[in-house]
């Protein structure tokens, strides 16, 4: 890993340069996404079915073969072994209670009031009828994934949840149908890739299409997310993922370490950064990266992803090792120091934080409870998790009484005129009080 120093003169030059990521060519990308899109709108089923033969190399006649039952789910769920099983279940009751409370405590419920002329004013919180939730399939199955966008959707209130999920030459994941039978989908396609989003955002003569779609996917998902936005609502353009760990040097430095492959192991584009005052504790990292990456079964993606895209970063205390966490803005963002708390109050922007030694980034992934759907690549300045609040909408309600239309109309007069808006202004003084 490449050793930064904020003392150096040129160190805002060279975090620039970590953080920024090449920009590929997307153009070829693009072009096929559009096309496939533009299939999907045009013939429905029939696109569906001829791109998920070609892509997933399946031979169905038909998009209903590629729709499981319920019955599929649960004797998937009932299949697992009972350790796997037993820890699906505890995951899913830790993320839904956890989520059951946000909704509680997140502006998630309906409310009024009524002002001094007796006026009722308030919200109308209501769910989304019908949600997508796109779950990667092929080189890794993920039915974390499943938990996290699912469960959420589903203590909102929504109606219908439709999960599509790529199988390449057939190939069933056994954990994946299981989560979505513990996560209370409704209905699950086994399709995937843009045709799969095309299809939940027009809709097909088989597949209805939804409100929103949410979960990760290739780049080929990302830009068929990112076209179909404003037709569906989307949670987010997920990049590479991330990690940074602000350590004070009391932590085991392998547990440190391991934290970074935590994230490095996803793929060679995701980044992993740690910050930290004392020059010796960086070094004994160093050798624990050195010691412990031999045995790791994914040694080359953890390699590549750390020489090309992680930093262990030498700072001069605690305090500026938090202002250069906000100023990254990170996925996942670990304090493992003696008093985490301490340095809690200093950090603005980031997705997910996990406070003290013994919160390992992966208990978020799969089971602490919050929701693993973060956002990246800088955007936690201004984003946050998926949860309760992405599967609802607010209506505002306005109920105007006698006396407040004698009050609010004056107002409402004075201001449409001054816009130049003369109907607006005569629809307010229509009720005003005759004297």
């Amino acid at each position: 890993m490449r050793r930064l120093n904020t003392q150096d003169t040129n160190f805002s030059e060279e975090l620039a340069q970590l953080l920024s990521l090449s920009e590929e060519d997307l153009s070829s990308i693009e072009s096929i996404v559009t096309g496939i899109l533009q299939k999907v709108k045009t013939s429905g089923d029939a696109a569906v079915l001829e791109l998920t033969n070609q892509f997933d190399r399946l031979n169905a006649t038909d998009v209903k073969e590629l729709e499981l039952s319920k019955a599929e789910l649960q004797e998937a769920l009932r299949s697992l072994p009972t350790e796997q099983k037993l820890a699906l279940e505890s995951a899913a009751s830790r993320v839904r209670a956890y989520h059951e409370r946000q909704k509680i405590e997140s502006g998630c419920t309906s409310w009024e009031y009524e002002d001094e002329h007796g006026t009722k004013l308030g919200q109308k919180v209501t769910p989304l009828d019908r949600v997508g939730i796109y779950v990667p399939g092929g080189k890794a199955a993920y039915p974390s994934s499943v938990l996290m966008n699912a469960i959420p959707a589903k203590v909102a209130g929504v109606k219908e949840v439709i999960m599509v999920v790529p199988t390449p030459d057939g190939t069933h994941n056994p954990l994946v149908l299981a989560a979505a039978a513990v996560a209370g989908v409704d209905r699950i396609f086994t399709i995937g890739g843009a045709q799969a989003v095309g299809a939940l955002a027009y809709g097909t003569q088989t597949i209805p299409a939804v409100d929103k779609i949410v979960g990760p996917g290739n780049a080929y998902v990302a830009s068929a997310k990112r076209r179909v936005f404003g037709i569906v609502g989307i949670d987010m353009i997920a990049g590479p993922s991330e990690i940074l760990v602000i350590c004070d040097g009391t932590t085991d430095p392998d547990w440190v370490a391991m934290d970074l492959f935590s994230q490095a192991e996803h793929d060679e584009l995701a980044q992993s950064i740690l910050l930290c005052p004392d020059q010796a504790y960086l070094d004994a990292v160093e050798k624990s990266i050195q010691k412990l990456l031999p045995e790791m079964p994914r040694k080359a993606v953890i390699e590549k992803s750390l020489r090309d895209r992680g930093a262990m970063i030498l700072v001069k205390d605690m305090a500026q090792a938090c202002e250069i966490s906000n100023q990254i803005a990170p996925e996942h963002m670990e304090i493992s120091a003696q008093n985490p708390r301490q340095w809690l109050e200093l950090i603005r922007h980031a997705g997910a934080i996990f406070l003290g030694k013994f919160t390992s980034e992966s208990l978020g992934d799969y089971c602490a409870g919050p929701n693993h759907v973060l956002p990246t690549s800088r955007t936690a300045r201004f984003s946050s998790p998926l949860g309760v609040y992405d599967f609802i909408k607010r209506s505002s309600l306005i109920e105007v009484s006698q006396a407040g239309a004698d009050q609010l109309g004056k107002i409402a007069s004075v201001l449409a005129h001054g816009e130049g808006l003369q109907a607006h202004a005569r629809a307010a003084e229509m009720r005003l009080k005759k004297d």
